[in-house]
């Protein structure tokens, strides 16, 4: 009785972790390779270590909500760890909704989803203890939010872009101060309050800061430079 439960036991497949082989962007689906071997036990009564066969058109896990979902590239190479639903999810993964069960099967290895950001030890790196982060592997570049200052930092070492379709608008009840060797406008400009330069200014090629008006009347002489 021992031997046929084990043997009943040893078909249904929970959680195991794998390695993506291929993704599909368009589909949010993967192909992937468990990592843990099988074993079947022989005629002889002894056990063979057998690779576990790649598994297809697995769905990817996303986190998201209220139309907001939050997605990574995933690329061959990346450990994931796949969870086998309990009955059938065809009919529901072509159709969506609520649906029937294409055919009786259970805990099957056909029936998985992926769940991406597992690591084994050799590929593990250093967390972030103080504040959520979403960051590259190497932590070069990183967003992140510290719940107890209530501080947010965006980090890149390359360029940082931000396009809107309508308004930008950036409002703080301090200072904002923009720190760069060059810091250049594009458009028409409008400040409303004052405006404080330390450095040179230069408007259309003309440095502003020396900038003179000649002939002026009565006698014909040159203003003096910008106060």
């Amino acid at each position: 009785m021992r031997l046929a439960m084990d043997g009943k036991q040893a078909q249904i497949w929970t959680a195991l972790p794998a390695i993506i082989q291929s993704f599909n962007p368009t589909a949010m689906t993967c192909e992937a390779q468990p990592t843990v071997n099988g074993i079947v036990r022989q005629q002889d009564g002894t056990s063979k270590e057998i690779k576990m066969p790649l598994l297809l058109d697995c769905p990817v896990f996303f986190p998201g909500g209220g139309g907001v979902t939050l997605t990574f590239p995933i690329k061959p190479g990346d450990e994931c760890l796949m969870i086998f639903a309990s009955r059938c999810i065809d009919a529901w993964w072509q159709q969506g909704g609520i649906k029937g069960q294409a055919e009786l099967r259970m805990h099957d290895l056909s029936d998985g989803f992926i769940f991406a950001g597992v690591r084994s030890q050799p590929r593990a790196f250093s967390v972030n203890t103080t504040s959520a982060q979403l960051r590259t592997d190497d932590g070069a570049a990183y967003v992140e939010v510290n719940p107890a200052s209530k501080n947010v930092n965006v980090v890149t070492p390359a360029n940082a872009n931000i396009t809107a379709g309508g308004n930008a608008n950036v409002t703080a009840s301090g200072e904002a101060v923009v720190t760069a060797p060059t810091i250049k406008l594009v458009g028409n400009v409008e400040i409303t309050g004052n405006l404080n330069v330390g450095g040179t200014t230069i408007g259309n090629g003309v440095n502003l800061n020396t900038h003179v008006h000649s002939g002026v009347q009565p006698g014909g002489g040159n203003t003096g430079a910008p106060i």
